[in-house]
């Protein structure tokens, strides 16, 4: 249960600084956010490895890589999608992929669980399914005043598709680290979490390099929300390997929910707005989340 709960705040805080920091106007944000991350996870694993003995082996990485990139392309095209947020439901449409992903594992794995459980993950699902709807019909008119401008069909498709482009990647990666860290156990939370974080800095070599071949500045020390995000970006990810390791199924879609808290947080530091109906929604989804809490106990 705690593994869960930390992974909830802390994605739910990073989501927070993610959008913070978003600069529509920059070309490169959602590259120079991918690098940020991939620098910090790797300080991470490093400090990690050595206060734990841990040998990482490339055989390791090479086992984990299907995750980690189902991961990496999910977090950049996530990073992409920032720059359209006025115009999509992009943070509750990804949300939906932990609940969607728990199904799956139901399914594969012919899991029975307390009947109380496909109610907290019905609660969960149409409740985030319904702020899509909620935000969808009351950003209908900015979305109509953006897509006048040039290029307004590419705009709209990629406002609409990259969230879903995303949930899809990220479901898929959370199903696989079901797969390996639970129903199967092909390697242990250590290895996972160090094969992932090193992959995810090898992705930002290349990024740095392509970069710099772009003839594009960049300083890191001034990219001071990214830096935060990152943070607990990778904070979030040490305690999901091991909230994935002991309960995959209940944990997929307790974790894959932070967007609830990501509203919250939007709402106290940035000022967005939630209706009446978020509200009803957002408590819906948080009963969802606590009897999950509870059955993970």
């Amino acid at each position: 249960m705690l593994y869960s709960l930390l992974t909830f705040i802390c994605w739910g805080v990073a989501d927070l600084f993610y959008k913070k920091g978003n600069i529509k106007e920059e070309k490169y944000q959602d590259i120079k956010t991918g690098i940020i991350v991939g620098l910090v996870m790797f300080v991470h694993a490093y400090i990690y490895m050595i206060l734990k003995g841990i040998d990482i082996h490339l055989r390791e990485i090479i086992i984990y890589l299907p995750v980690s990139l189902c991961y990496i392309i999910s977090m950049v095209i996530g990073y992409k999608g920032l720059k359209y947020i006025e115009l999509s439901i992009a943070s509750p449409v990804q949300n939906t992929s932990g609940v969607i992903t728990s199904i799956l594992l139901l399914v594969f794995f012919r899991e029975l669980l307390p009947g109380v459980a496909y109610l907290a993950f019905a609660l969960i699902f149409f409740s985030i399914f319904y702020i899509c709807l909620l935000e969808r019909k009351e950003n209908r008119e900015e979305r109509k005043l953006v897509v006048e401008l040039k290029n307004q069909k590419r705009v709209k498709l990629l406002a609409i598709f990259l969230p879903i482009i995303y949930c899809f990647f990220d479901g898929i990666g959370t199903f696989l680290d079901g797969i390996y860290l639970d129903k199967l156990e092909l390697i242990s939370e250590d290895n996972a979490l160090i094969a992932y974080e090193m992959t995810f800095f090898i992705f930002a070599v290349f990024a740095i390099i392509y970069l710099y071949r772009k003839k594009e500045s960049f300083f890191i020390f001034d990219e001071k929300e990214k830096i935060s995000a990152a943070v607990f970006e990778t904070a979030g990810q040490f305690f999901y390997v091991f909230a994935m390791a002991n309960d995959s199924t209940i944990s997929a879609s307790i974790v894959g929910s932070y967007c609830i808290l990501s509203m919250l947080l939007s709402r106290v530091f940035l000022k967005e707005k939630l209706s009446l109906r978020k509200y009803i929604a957002i408590g819906t989804a948080i009963v969802g989340i606590i009897i999950l809490l509870i059955l993970e106990v």
